[in-house]
């Protein structure tokens, strides 16, 4: 086996490497200040993405993207967990489900998404189902040849900042041995569209400037040309597109836990306590030993799960396991580093305490802790017939 990075690959994680050194970590500052991200900031972003050709890096050549595999685009995403998410949203990596346009779709939202034109949100989460995706309240009802859309999403990344989103709503419900299953279908829905209104969601303690919004829809009304894929099938589209997102989190958490890791090196290194430097107390050096070992044992199921996307091989169990231990991973090295910097790590002249706040909340996001140990019982048991 060749765990090398070839040529190609030791490039994209160079490039996007510079590119999050020089042009996101010197404004994270005032985002974490003002909690906002300056417009004029957001597109210069995504001007010198689109320049340097990254852009929809995640979509294929014939759609005008990127056309990188799964295991590149997952080191883009590890170097882009270094830097603040507020900024690197504008890093532009559209939602992968919008490969599932179809013919006037796709010069409505995927051509612009991936040219930049055009930013989307994914919206599924609601107030009162979380994980329990087919415990959506929102719905959608047949009215003449429209669909009527009622309800609401919250928790909705980046919603503030979208031109246009892609929602899941019930659309029926079955009646099944285990009781009754709600059919889902995935629309498009354009903002402003009348009936629709997007608003600020909740102040959160990770990812400042990072925001989630809170759509709602009153008696929203919506044409057949606005369904992605097919009716009640939200899950197909689901599952064909949307399962491998769990790896960006995943990646996301080896690059933060990295750069917090480089933190706790440099200051072990330099800080002396009874004449000598910290890293010469055991105490200290088997911390810092017990975390690269965890980082990079994160970093390889990572790549693993990846690499068997690009093989066609099933991979929804490491996936899972990639996302279950690279955010709790990412937990114990930014609380370690905290430890290590003691008082000072939390005072916000240094970004330790924020890498400590922003790494809470992915264990939660994109699936919880312990949707993914529910994944990878399953995916173990089920071929058993337990």
């Amino acid at each position: 086996m060749d765990f090398a990075l070839s040529p190609e690959q030791e490039m994209i994680v160079t490039t996007v490497r510079d590119f999050v050194e020089t042009e996101i970590y010197p404004h994270e500052d005032l985002v974490e200040r003002s909690g906002e991200v300056p417009e004029e900031l957001a597109q210069e972003i995504r001007r010198k993405v689109i320049e340097m050709g990254f852009y929809a890096c995640n979509f294929p050549e014939e759609v005008g993207g990127g056309g990188l595999g799964q295991l590149d685009f997952t080191l883009v995403e590890r170097e882009l967990g270094r830097g603040s998410m507020a900024l690197t949203h504008f890093f532009g990596r559209p939602q992968n489900i919008l490969m599932a346009c179809e013919g006037d779709q796709k010069e409505r939202y995927l051509f612009p998404a991936v040219r930049g034109e055009r930013m989307d949100a994914l919206a599924m989460t609601e107030p009162q189902a979380g994980s329990d995706v087919r415990g959506m309240a929102c719905t959608a009802v047949r009215d003449g040849g429209d669909w009527v859309v009622n309800g609401t999403k919250h928790f909705i990344s980046g919603a503030n900042h979208a031109d246009f989103v892609i929602v899941f709503v019930a659309t029926g419900v079955d009646d099944t041995p285990r009781g009754p299953k709600k059919r889902i279908t995935c629309f498009l829905v354009d903002r402003g569209h009348p009936g629709f209104t997007i608003r600020d969601g909740y102040a959160s303690v990770s990812h400042r400037g990072y925001k989630n919004c809170i759509l709602e829809f009153d008696d929203c009304r919506l044409p057949d040309a606005q369904v992605l894929g097919e009716v009640d099938g939200g899950f197909d589209v689901m599952n064909t597109w949307l399962y491998a997102t769990r790896l960006t989190v995943a990646a996301n958490s080896v690059g933060r836990a990295r750069r917090c890791f480089d933190h706790a090196v440099a200051h072990a290194a330099e800080r002396k306590q009874f004449g000598q430097p910290i890293a010469k107390f055991q105490g200290v050096s088997f911390q810092v030993a017990d975390m690269i070992t965890e980082i990079d044992a994160a970093d390889w199921l990572t790549l693993s799960a990846a690499w068997r996307l690009d093989q066609n091989m099933p991979a929804n169990r490491e996936i899972a396991s990639a996302k279950l231990y690279a955010t709790e991973m990412l937990a114990r090295v930014t609380d370690t580093t905290l430890q290590i910097f003691g008082g000072m790590g939390l005072m916000s002249d240094f970004p330790i305490e924020r890498f400590w706040r922003d790494a809470r909340v992915e264990r939660i996001w994109d699936g919880t802790s312990e949707i993914q140990r529910h994944i990878i019982g399953r995916e173990l048991f089920r071929p058993l017939g337990a």
